[in-house]
């Protein structure tokens, strides 16, 4: 199976910039969406064979998350267990023998303004996926809104304790991985140097002067079903490019 996760940076921008082209091209039997900025109905994409799952923000314009499947699931959810419904960060597609859980995980920002709303996302989401671990494998795909190691960054040095290389977010997602989960990216390529995100200023993509921030986890059962994990940096449309997951 074929997954692709993108943060488009506006759904409703990105289909001006060739995203059916690319939806097509890359063929996948899950496409996860994040931040796509829009309500239900504010957009025209029709996706031949694909059922399609939206989860938007309540303030518009903001967040929100998409899931564009070829396989129908058994169940879905929008959230973690009730709590993190406002901002349209989360939705959970049950399968019979995994879970597909695409998230958009909320910036910390500048000043780490947020990082007790971000703090208490990652205990939750950590929790949920704990929950749904113990019932069948997990692949978990989303903008986690962190570099995990310094690798994961051009210039790390420069960015310890700001938001997305705090100590605080860093922490988190080691404690996340360490809850059962295998990063697909750096367990397949562990000294390769990509990124999957660049600033809009300084002519940051040109210079690939990035960050690695969207990733695919899966549970730690599933590692040695990881046929490819990529970062697909030729695609553009957004200041972030599709992540790939392909499992035998």
């Amino acid at each position: 199976m074929k997954f692709i996760s993108w943060n488009v940076n506006g759904f409703r921008a990105v289909l001006g910039k060739g995203f059916a082209d690319i939806f097509n091209e890359l063929d996948a039997d899950f496409f996860c969406l994040q931040e796509t900025k829009m309500q239900p109905g504010q957009a025209d994409f029709e996706a031949e064979g694909y059922r399609s799952y939206w989860f938007s923000a309540e303030k518009k314009g903001y967040s929100g998350t998409a899931v564009f499947t070829r396989h129908e699931p058994i169940s879905v959810a929008y959230g973690l267990d009730g709590k993190h419904t406002d901002e349209g960060r989360v939705i959970t597609l049950e399968y019979e023998d995994f879970y597909l859980v695409c998230a958009y995980v909320p910036n910390a920002q500048d000043g780490l303004k947020r990082i007790d709303y971000r703090m208490e996302f990652e205990d939750d989401m950590r929790e949920y996926l704990s929950l749904l671990d113990k019932k069948k494998p997990v692949v978990y795909c989303g903008d986690l809104n962190v570099a995990r190691c310094e690798i994961d960054l051009k210039n790390a040095k420069a960015n310890i304790g700001n938001a997305g290389f705090s100590y605080e977010e860093r922490g988190k997602l080691e404690e996340l991985i360490s809850a059962g989960f295998t990063d697909t990216f750096r367990h397949l390529h562990p000294d390769e140097i990509k990124y999957s995100w660049w600033s809009y200023r300084f002519r940051a993509r040109e210079n690939n002067a990035g960050w690695r921030i969207d990733y695919f986890l899966v549970s730690d059962r599933l590692r040695d079903s990881i046929a490819s994990a990529e970062i697909l940096t030729d695609i553009m449309g957004s200041d972030h490019c599709p992540v790939l997951l392909e499992i035998k």
